[in-house]
């Protein structure tokens, strides 16, 4: 798919204004019905980026965990444009990002909620965190990210984002809430842990701005599945809660990305 919108006509998948890249994306209508069209018959696949070429463009920044250096970005910028991602705008003050990258960009501005877990006990060739953001058309941009920093990021059924994410997370029959031992106790000796956290947030141009949030630990001890939640009068506590049926956590899940 190709890139920005010329005199020609020819459509931009993403448009970033701002002298490095800070700004809104500006999305055709037409592109968002086209790709979401195109999820309908499958996954789309943007391709994967380092932490700095998302931060050039000012992705996803506000869930990264560091900012790179400068020579970092100076280096990413010059990749991007390379590859021809990247482009000089009409002004100084504007940049264009193109291709896959462009729409994952303009998706990404287009969400209000994110649902982002991290998991403990992954093995080689395992992402250790995914983020799903869910889109009003029930697709969601999803990006999976390894232990070398690469951000695999697509797009996908909402459904089928959910069923990836929940074959990724600790799994096994519910343990007894009554039963759940000490909180450092279970995650210490837990075969495989999980936090999700799903956050809504508002947006200033490309900056977004975290409001309400919602945690759920996951954590697997003994073939079982424990369930965490934040304590409503501690929320620096963890309590015991319970998901029923084997669909427990995916329908929690949902219902909180709903």
């Amino acid at each position: 798919m190709s890139g920005d919108r010329h005199e020609s006509g020819d459509q931009d998948h993403g448009h970033l204004s701002g002298s490095s890249g800070q700004g809104e994306a500006s999305v055709p209508p037409e592109l968002v019905s086209a790709v979401v069209s195109l999820v309908e018959t499958g996954p789309v696949l943007l391709g994967a980026y380092t932490i700095a070429e998302l931060t050039a463009v000012d992705a996803i920044v506000d869930f990264l965990e560091a900012r790179p250096s400068d020579d970092e970005l100076a280096e990413a910028v010059r990749s991007l444009a390379a590859r021809e991602l990247l482009l000089a705008g009409s002004t100084g003050e504007e940049v264009r990002v193109r291709g896959d990258l462009g729409i994952a960009v303009a998706f990404q501005q287009r969400a209000r909620k994110v649902l982002d877990a991290r998991t403990t006990g992954t093995v080689a060739g395992e992402p250790w965190r995914i983020l799903l953001l869910p889109q009003p058309e029930r697709i969601c941009l999803m990006v999976r990210i390894d232990a070398l920093g690469v951000h695999q990021i697509g797009l996908y059924k909402l459904d089928e984002a959910l069923r990836m994410l929940i074959e990724w997370l600790p799994r096994g029959p519910s343990a007894d809430r009554e039963a759940a031992m000490g909180t450092d106790a279970l995650l210490s000796g837990s075969e495989r842990s999980a936090l999700v956290t799903v956050t809504h947030y508002t947006a200033e141009g490309s900056a977004e701005i975290a409001g309400r949030s919602t945690d759920l630990v996951l954590a697997r001890h003994a073939g079982r599945l424990h369930v965490l939640t934040r304590d409503p009068d501690d929320r620096e506590k963890l309590v015991p809660d319970r998901v029923e049926g084997k669909d427990g956590v995916r329908d929690r899940l949902a219902d909180l990305l709903a």
